[in-house]
């Protein structure tokens, strides 16, 4: 894990001298990433971490842990709770999902507060590899196989973040070996091995089962795959409408390919916060802008619809 081994952009577009938010859950991933990023001259690091409060006192010790990290590296600490299990009954969305929403929801409201809108994560190109099979397996579209990016941008409550993730082309055994040669002190998080989450099935048994089929290693074909889509995305991405309105044109929508009308509703449908977005969804919300479809109203997940009036396509 080398500067010279990283997309050249992070010292070009992201100055050492700067500062920057990093999620670090105390995990082997996110404690490598700020060491190696410390160690590059990153010193203005604002450490941020969610307790999800689903671990009982591990999730506390998970927290304490990394407050003694920012004291450590010099760092300033953000530190929030959310019910994570009663936000996902509440939205009826996976735990996994709203994990995931609760934590950029957070690095949303540090970054406005902190005026700082650049973050660090640390996901890494196994989890690219889990992310594009999990997409594949439900249906999703290139957009959805893209998954995550080395830079993007996302805009959360209403709040714009760039999200920087330097080890999206280094894989866990490259990790593992690294904290090795540093020593470095991490929490293990004993729910990753349970087989009931989606992400964790993939990866303990999916992709060794595929190995094993195969006869050889898949990963780095599957990565190549999904950086593909990525780029291609990114592409795509700035040919669609602005997606930050609260409401889509349902005349602006008719008068677009059928591939960027169901891209440009993905898109929105993120930004609205809709949960379990798939292909049905996005069709049933594209059967909207039919003019001569009497059907005004879908349904969504979490008890929510999509509705036209006037010409307008809008969430409620």
């Amino acid at each position: 894990m080398k500067l010279l081994d990283i997309n050249p952009r992070l010292s070009r577009d992201f100055p050492r001298e700067a500062r920057y938010l990093i999620g670090v859950s105390g995990g082997r991933d996110s404690v490598a990433l700020l060491h190696w990023l410390f160690n590059l001259g990153y010193r203005k690091l604002i450490l941020c971490h969610l307790n999800h409060q689903l671990r009982g006192r591990s999730s506390l010790a998970d927290a304490r842990f990394v407050e003694k990290i920012a004291g450590k590296y010099r760092g300033e600490f953000e530190l929030e709770s959310a019910n994570v299990r009663a936000f996902a009954t509440k939205q009826k969305m996976s735990i996994e999902t709203a994990a995931r929403d609760s934590r950029y929801s957070f690095f949303a409201k540090v970054a406005k507060r902190r005026r700082c809108h650049t973050i660090f994560l640390a996901h890494h190109a196994d989890d690219l590899v889990e992310t594009f099979l999990i997409n594949l397996f439900r249906g999703a579209g290139s957009a959805g196989l893209a998954g995550m990016r080395e830079f993007s941008t996302r805009c959360i409550d209403d709040v714009g973040l760039t999200i920087v993730r330097p080890l999206l082309g280094v894989w866990r055994k490259q990790i593992d070996n690294y904290v090795r040669k540093h020593q470095l002190a991490f929490r293990e998080d004993a729910s990753n091995k349970n087989l009931n989450p989606f992400r964790n099935r993939i990866r303990h048994r999916v992709i060794p089962y595929l190995e094993k089929t195969c006869g050889r290693n898949i990963r780095p074909a599957i990565w190549r795959a999904a950086t593909i889509a990525g780029e291609e995305e990114a592409w795509i991405d700035r040919q669609l409408p602005d997606s930050s309105n609260a409401e889509l044109s349902a005349a602006k929508l008719r008068a677009l390919p059928i591939a960027l009308q169901r891209r440009a509703i993905f898109k929105w449908l993120r930004v609205q916060k809709v949960s379990e977005i798939g292909f049905d969804v996005i069709d049933l919300v594209r059967s909207l802008i039919d003019q001569d479809a009497r059907v005004a109203k879908v349904n969504l997940a979490g008890n929510r619809h999509a509705r036209r009036r006037a010409g307008k396509i809008f969430v409620e």
